[in-house]
């Protein structure tokens, strides 16, 4: 029987978010924040300290291994978490709580009274009644995306290594930076990882299985207005800040935003906006499940924004759009064993299996693309990138046992498993 410590994995995840990881969206640096390799050389340590062969690449990212003890022909296999916390709530001083014993009351945070972590308003807690759950103190997020999955890695890796009688074959390890702004792949070395199927370990509530992932482009429109001193604009001026103003008040309201969309609906979501009169800038994430309903997102985009252009002579717009990655399940597809054994892996803990898509992305879908067909497995990751951002311990345990579990799987496959 497997069995995860959880006092154990506790300690190793409080440990990690404490160290601030942060990405940052306006850095062209690899990684984009040098504090994130604070946490990767933790890593590489421990790993090493455990015995395994481990590296860390100048560029953040953390590759290791832990050879085959079987005489099996077994397809290598990789784990994969991103060390970076969200740059949209501060990772700086993360002070995280541990509540044993969770009761169902309210949870006020002791560095923000206003924080308030409630049943009524995170329904899941209820599952957590009776058991550990971890919080940060309210005045930033706790990280527990992804380092809960970090955390589960690391807890199988020595599980695994203690424990020799489990047979596997060999697996890579991977650690990565900036996922949370959409570079955790950008400098990965696929030689290095050398693998055939992975997992990413970044998903939500206990026993959640995902194997599709939005569609996402980025899409940016740059005004370029007519600048004149304002004390003599009369019928010269095209300011560009207005323009801009006027493209967002166009965007529908009740449609085709995240805050009034769910389940398989698409989305076109501004981001960012900069300028000055003379010239202004907006940035949007497009997202959908279906690629070509992602595409014509980006067409109805640019003809809202042309149509405002038409209202504005001498004012000219750049619209660029690139892709960021792509629905995984178009690969997965193809290799039904790699969620198949998950789901099996998760069966093992006890646990029901909840498959799922997601409306976001995580480095599987970049990974499937590149050679690396990639589902997703839950950690227990609540109200993620946020103040009331927790985590059940119980929900990091079963999520370590199944990466133990799927480890077995694998090796088990050939004599036992349909293929």
């Amino acid at each position: 029987m497997i069995q995860i410590n959880g006092n154990s994995i506790t300690e190793r995840f409080m440990r990690y978010v404490q160290i601030d990881t942060q990405s940052d969206p306006q850095s062209n640096a690899q990684p984009t924040t040098q504090k994130q390799k604070d946490l990767s050389k933790i890593l590489l340590s421990e790993l090493q300290q455990t015995g395994i062969t481990a590296e860390l690449d100048e560029h953040g990212y953390v590759y290791a291994t832990i050879p085959s003890n079987t005489d099996k022909n077994v397809p290598i296999i990789c784990f994969c978490s991103h060390v970076d916390t969200a740059p949209d709530c501060s990772g700086t001083n993360v002070k995280p709580i541990l509540h044993k014993n969770y009761s169902g009351e309210d949870i006020i945070l002791p560095d923000d009274n206003s924080q308030v972590l409630k049943l009524s308003e995170a329904p899941y807690l209820k599952h957590h009644i009776g058991s550990d759950i971890i919080t940060a103190s309210g005045n930033t997020l706790l990280g527990a995306d992804d380092k809960s999955g970090v955390a589960a890695i690391m807890e199988a890796a020595s599980y695994l290594i203690n424990n020799p009688d489990l047979k596997h074959g060999e697996i890579r390890i991977v650690f990565t930076p900036d996922e949370e702004v959409g570079k955790g792949t950008a400098k990965i070395d696929m030689q290095k990882v050398n693998a055939k199927f992975g997992y990413t370990l970044d998903g939500g509530e206990a026993g959640s299985l995902e194997d599709e992932t939005f569609s996402a482009d980025f899409a940016s429109i740059i005004i370029n207005g007519v600048i004149a001193h304002p004390g003599y604009a009369k019928g010269k001026l095209v300011n560009a800040i207005k323009i801009a103003g006027e493209i967002l008040d166009t965007l529908p309201k009740n449609e085709w935003a995240p805050e009034v969309t769910e389940k398989k609906e698409g989305f076109v979501h501004p981001v960012r906006v900069e300028g000055i009169a003379e010239r202004a800038t907006v940035e949007f994430i497009v997202r959908d499940f279906d690629n070509d309903k992602l595409k014509q997102h980006g067409e109805r985009l640019k003809k809202l924004a042309e149509d405002v252009m038409k209202k504005y002579p001498g004012a000219t717009m750049e619209f660029t759009i690139k892709e960021q990655y792509r629905n995984m399940k178009g690969v997965l597809d193809k290799h039904p064993e790699v969620v198949a054994y998950a789901a099996e892996a998760i069966e093992r803990t006890g646990l029901k299996v909840k498959t799922e898509s997601i409306r976001g992305g995580t480095d599987g879908s970049r990974l499937s693309y590149m050679g690396l067909p990639c589902p997703n497995i839950f950690t227990g990751m609540q109200g993620i990138h946020s103040k009331l951002e927790w985590i059940g311990v119980k929900d990091m345990v079963k999520a370590s046992e199944t990466i133990v579990h799927l480890s077995m799987i694998w090796e088990e496959a050939p004599p036992n498993l349909p293929q």
